[in-house]
C-alpha cells in the first residue's frame, strides 16, 4: 500500500473511484465530463469549469462540458482557437484577463460575461497527445495555490482518462474495458488499491500496493494474504469486521497495521466501497489504504505531551487554564482546582457564563465578560484584572493573561491563560491611593494651588519656562509682585527637577534679622556669638542634594550677599565662627518683588551677585495681566470656600465677575482670595456676589496713563518714612528716632527702608 503523503491528486480516493466507476459504467463522455466538471467546481467556492475538446484540425476547440457557464459565453467562444495551453503543453494561468496579454483576443468577451480570472490546463493522453483543455473560471482576480495545482492535475488526469476511454469504447464498438485496462488505470493512482470479489477475496492489487508490501499479485490472491500483511493483533478483528460489513453491501472502513517490504508495520485507514450492477448486486469491492502512521504517531506524541503538560502546569504555583477557540474550559491545573474546591469535571460541567456568574465578583460582572469577549475577538494576547471567589467564600484579585495558540493556517485552536494572585498588591495600591489622596489634599490646602489656576497666555508662558528650566540645575530668579505665587513657581521647578525627591528649603530673607541672616543660611559653630550654645547647621546644609528657595532675595544684607556669592561660585560654605569649608550640592532658586536692577544701580545689591542669580529670569504676571483667568479663579475659590463653610452656591453674579475683571488687584491673587472668602462667609443665597463698594474699579486718567494702586501706596509710604527720617536726622531707633515717630518696630522700619530703597544716610546731620 502507498503512503498517503505521495498521492498529491487533489481529490480524495473515494471521489476518484466514483469517477472511475462512472467512466466504466457506459455513461456518455459528455455526461461523464459534466459530472467531473461539477465535482471539481464543488471543490472551490465560486469556481466555474469547462472541458474543451480539440477538433481534428488540431487548431479549434469546442465545449463539451460547461455545467454552469453562461450559454452566451459558450456560443461566443465555441469553435475558436485556444492556443496557449495547447501550444505550450502546460497549464496557463491568467489571474486577471484585464491586464494579462495572453487572452488579449478574447479579453472583451470574457470580461463582458463577468469573468475575471481564467486558468487552462491541457488534457494530455497517455501517448502524449493533446486531447483538449480543462478550463477554470473565476469572477474575481485569483492566483492558483499549491492545492489548486493538485486539483487541476487531478481534474485533467480524470478528464484525460474519460476521453481516452471514450475513444477506446468507440474504437472497440462500445465494448467494456477489460480488467487489464482497469489495472492500467488504477496503477496510475499512487494510493494503494485492492479489488475484491463479492466474497471479499482479493483478485487484484495495484502497483502502489504491491510495491509497498513487496508481494506479487499471486501472493495477494493467496488465502493467507491477510495473515502475511496485517499485524497479528489486528487480523481477527479485521476478519470479523469485514465479515459483517460485506453482508451489508454498504461502504465501510477500519484501521489496521500493514507490514511493508521492510518488515515494519504502519497504520492504514482501509476504506471499502462496493461496485454495484444495475440490479444493485455487488460485482466488486474496491479497497483503498490511506497511510495513518504519521497521524498515529502524532496522536501518540500529542497524548504524551498532554501528559507532560498536565504534570508541568500542575507544578506551576499560578492558576493555569486551557480554553478552546471559543473560550470554553478544556484543562485546568491543580492550583486552580484547589482554589475553587472543585474537580475538573465539575468545572467543565458548568458553562462559561454560569461559571462567570458563580465565581466572579458582582462588581466585575459587567466589565469582565465584555473585556474577555473583546480580547478573544481580537485574537491577540491580552490581560485583565478581576476578583474571583475562593472556596472559603472570599474574593481575591487576580491578573489573568491570555495567549492564543494558532495552527499552521493561522487559526486559533487554544487559549492559554494564567492567573496570578495580586490581592496583596491591590491592597497596597489602595492604601497608597488613600495616602496619596490625603497628601494631595494637604498639598492643595497648604501650597496656594489656586494661584496656578488659569489658561491665559501670560500664565502659559511662565509654565513653559518652568518646564524648560526645571530639568536643569540652573539658578532661577523669579520676579513678580506680592501675592502672584512666586513660591509656587519655585516649588513647581523643584518638583519637576531631578532633585524632586530631595529637600525643598524655603527661606524668607525679609523675615530674618540682619544680624542672624548669615547664621540662618550657613549655620554657626558653638560659641561663635552670644547665644550660640551649640553647633547648628544652616539652611544650605539642610538643602544639600535638593533645592533652596531664597524668597525676597532683595532684602539680603550686604555682608551676607558676599557669603552667598562665594557659595554660588565655589559650591562650598563656612559656618559662622568656623574655618572649615563644607562642600554642598544645592540648586538655588530666588524670588523678589523688587527691581533688582535699580537696587544694583543704587548700590543696595551687589552687581556680581545679581548676575549670578539672574541666569534664568522668570517674570510672574500680576493678576491684572491675567484678566481672562479671573472667572476660573473665582469659580475655584468660591467652590472651595463654600464647601469649607458648608454653603451651597450654584451661580456667580455676572456683575461681580465684571467688577473683579475691572479691578487692578494690587494684592493679586492673595487679595482675591481674601475678598472671596469674606463674601462667601456673608453670603446667604445660592448666588455669589460682592458689594461693589468693596472694590473701586480702576479708571484711566484723562491727564495721562494710570498709576497702579500698589505703586501709589509704595510712593506714599516712602514719602512718610523719608519725612520721619528727616525729622529724626537719619536716626531709626531711640526715643527720637523715626521708628518711634512712625509707631513702628525698629526691625520693621529697617526692612521697609531696604525694601523701598531709601538712603537714610542723606538725612543725617552733618
Amino acid at each position: 500500500m502507498a503512503s498517503a503523503g505521495t498521492v498529491g491528486t487533489g481529490l480524495d480516493s473515494e471521489t476518484i473511484l466514483d469517477m472511475l466507476r462512472l467512466i466504466l459504467s457506459g455513461t456518455s463522455l459528455k455526461e461523464v465530463l459534466m459530472s467531473v466538471a461539477q465535482v471539481v467546481e464543488a471543490q472551490r467556492e465560486g469556481m466555474l469549469c469547462a472541458v474543451w475538446l480539440l477538433d481534428p484540425d488540431r487548431i479549434h476547440m469546442r465545449a463539451i462540458a460547461a455545467p454552469n457557464l453562461p450559454e452566451s459565453y459558450i456560443r461566443a467562444i465555441d469553435g475558436g482557437s485556444w492556443g496557449a495551453a495547447v501550444n505550450r503543453r502546460e497549464p496557463v494561468f491568467v489571474t486577471d484577463v484585464l491586464t494579462d496579454p495572453v487572452l488579449e483576443q478574447v479579453r472583451d468577451i470574457i470580461a463582458s460575461h463577468g469573468l475575471r480570472a481564467c486558468w487552462s490546463a491541457p488534457i494530455i493522453s497517455q501517448r502524449g497527445e493533446i486531447l483538449g483543455t480543462f478550463a477554470f473560471y473565476f469572477r474575481s482576480v485569483r492566483t492558483p495555490s499549491p492545492s489548486d495545482l493538485q486539483l487541476i492535475e487531478s481534474a485533467t488526469r480524470i478528464a484525460g482518462i474519460a476521453i481516452e476511454l471514450d475513444d477506446l469504447k468507440r474504437a472497440e464498438a462500445k465494448l467494456r474495458l477489460d480488467e487489464e485496462e482497469l489495472r492500467r488505470i488504477t496503477d496510475l493512482i499512487s494510493q494503494a488499491i485492492i479489488v475484491l470479489n463479492p466474497d471479499g477475496k482479493a483478485i487484484y492489487a495495484n502497483r502502489a500496493c504491491l510495491e509497498y508490501s513487496g508481494l506479487s499479485l499471486e501472493d495477494v490472491r493467496g488465502a493467507d494474504f491477510r495473515d502475511r500483511v496485517f499485524h497479528p493483533e489486528d487480523v481477527q478483528r479485521l476478519r470479523e469486521e469485514r465479515g459483517k460489513a460485506l453482508l451489508s453491501n454498504v461502504p465501510f472502513e477500519n484501521e489496521q497495521r500493514a507490514r511493508g517490504k521492510d518488515g515494519k508495520y504502519r497504520w492504514f485507514l482501509i476504506r471499502y466501497n462496493p461496485f454495484l450492477d444495475e440490479s444493485g448486486t455487488v460485482i466488486r469491492w474496491y479497497a483503498t489504504g490511506t497511510d495513518l502512521e504519521d497521524r498515529k504517531r502524532a496522536e501518540e506524541k500529542l497524548r504524551h505531551e498532554e501528559r507532560e503538560l498536565r504534570q508541568l502546569i500542575d507544578s506551576i504555583p499560578q492558576q493555569v487554564v486551557v480554553l478552546d477557540a471559543n473560550g470554553s474550559l478544556v484543562q485546568a491545573n491543580q492550583v486552580l482546582l484547589d482554589y475553587y474546591g472543585r474537580t475538573l469535571e465539575e468545572m467543565r460541567g458548568a458553562g462559561t457564563s454560569e461559571r462567570i456568574k458563580r465565581d466572579l465578583h458582582p462588581d466585575d460582572l459587567q466589565r469582565v465578560p465584555a473585556e474577555r469577549d473583546r480580547g478573544f475577538s481580537m485574537g491577540v494576547p491580552f490581560e485583565m484584572e478581576k476578583r474571583m471567589l475562593r472556596k472559603d467564600g472570599r474574593y481575591r484579585w487576580f491578573l489573568f493573561r491570555y495567549n492564543p495558540l494558532r495552527n499552521e493556517e493561522g487559526q486559533i485552536e487554544r487559549w492559554f491563560a494564567t492567573a496570578t494572585d495580586i490581592e496583596d498588591r491591590k491592597q497596597a495600591e489602595e492604601r497608597m491611593r488613600n495616602e496619596t489622596v490625603a497628601l494631595r489634599e494637604e498639598i492643595v490646602r497648604s501650597s496656594m494651588f489656586e494661584e496656578i489656576v488659569g489658561s491665559s497666555d501670560a500664565l502659559r508662558k511662565v509654565l513653559e519656562q518652568v518646564a524648560r528650566v526645571a530639568p536643569t540645575d540652573s539658578t532661577v530668579l523669579i520676579q513678580g509682585e506680592t501675592g502672584t505665587g512666586k513660591e509656587l513657581i519655585a516649588r513647581a521647578i523643584h518638583n519637576r527637577s531631578k532633585r524632586a525627591n530631595r529637600a525643598f528649603i524655603r527661606v524668607n530673607c525679609a523675615a530674618i534679622p540682619p544680624s542672624l541672616t548669615a547664621s540662618e543660611l550657613f549655620g554657626h559653630e558653638k560659641g561663635s556669638f552670644t547665644g550660640a550654645l551649640q553647633r547648628r547647621a544652616g539652611r544650605f546644609e539642610s538643602a544639600d542634594g535638593g533645592t533652596i528657595f531664597l524668597d525676597e532675595i532683595g532684602e539680603l544684607p550686604s555682608e551676607t550677599q558676599v557669603a552667598l556669592l562665594r557659595v554660588l561660585q565655589e559650591r562650598e560654605l563656612e559656618r559662622v565662627g568656623g574655618n572649615q569649608s563644607i562642600p554642598i550640592d544645592v540648586r538655588v532658586l530666588t524670588a523678589t518683588n523688587r527691581d533688582l536692577s535699580s537696587a544694583v544701580a543704587e548700590g543696595l545689591f551687589r552687581k556680581d551677585l545679581f548676575y549670578r542669580l539672574n541666569v534664568f529670569p522668570i517674570q510672574v504676571p500680576p493678576l491684572r495681566d491675567r484678566v481672562d483667568d479671573i472667572p476660573l479663579l473665582v469659580e475655584y475659590l468660591v467652590a472651595r470656600y463654600a464647601e469649607k463653610a458648608g454653603k451651597r452656591i450654584r451661580r456667580i453674579s455676572k456683575d461681580t465677575l465684571n467688577l473683579f475683571q475691572s479691578y487692578d488687584w494690587p494684592g493679586n491673587i492673595r487679595e482675591l482670595q481674601n475678598v472671596i472668602e469674606r463674601a462667601v462667609i456673608l453670603s446667604d443665597g445660592e448666588t455669589f456676589c460682592v458689594d461693589a463698594s468693596w472694590l473701586t474699579p480702576a479708571t484711566p486718567s484723562s491727564a495721562g496713563p494710570s498709576v497702579p494702586l500698589a505703586a501709589d501706596l509704595a510712593e506714599r509710604e516712602k514719602g512718610m518714612i523719608e519725612n520721619a527720617l528727616r525729622e529724626a536726622q537719619g536716626l531709626v531707633s531711640g526715643p527720637t528716632g523715626a521708628a518711634k515717630r512712625l509707631g513702628l518696630p525698629r526691625q520693621t522700619l529697617e526692612s521697609k527702608i531696604r525694601k523701598l530703597g531709601i538712603n537714610r544716610d542723606r538725612f543725617k546731620s552733618s
